[in-house]
């Protein structure tokens, strides 16, 4: 993901590996974006792609000091593919997986 000059760099596993957690998850979860110096809200997207509980162990996030954001640069991808819905409010935005034939 480009930022200006910025370049985000996220494992390519966390889309899938998203979207099967947000399938497995009950209703909506709140995004929680967060700079990488910045504790994540506890039971947000952000909080999740840093978590050593999820399938990768910790960060998806693979450049250090530019490791966060998760919460608001992978659920827009996710939406365009079709794998999420996500809502699009000035703030406290959430998100929740597609469940079609198909979907990963």
């Amino acid at each position: 993901m480009g930022l200006g000059k910025t370049t985000l760099l996220y494992d390519y596993r966390c889309i899938a590996d998203l979207h099967t957690m947000l399938k497995n998850h009950v209703g909506w979860m709140e995004l929680g974006s967060a700079d990488e110096q910045k504790p994540p809200k506890e039971g947000t997207v952000e909080a999740w792609g840093r978590s050593e509980a999820n399938p990768l162990g910790g960060w998806y996030g693979l450049k250090k000091g530019l490791r966060g954001r998760f919460g608001m640069y992978i659920p827009p991808l996710m939406e365009k593919l079709g794998l999420a819905e996500v809502t699009h409010d000035p703030k406290g935005n959430k998100m929740k997986a597609t469940h079609f034939p198909g979907s990963l």
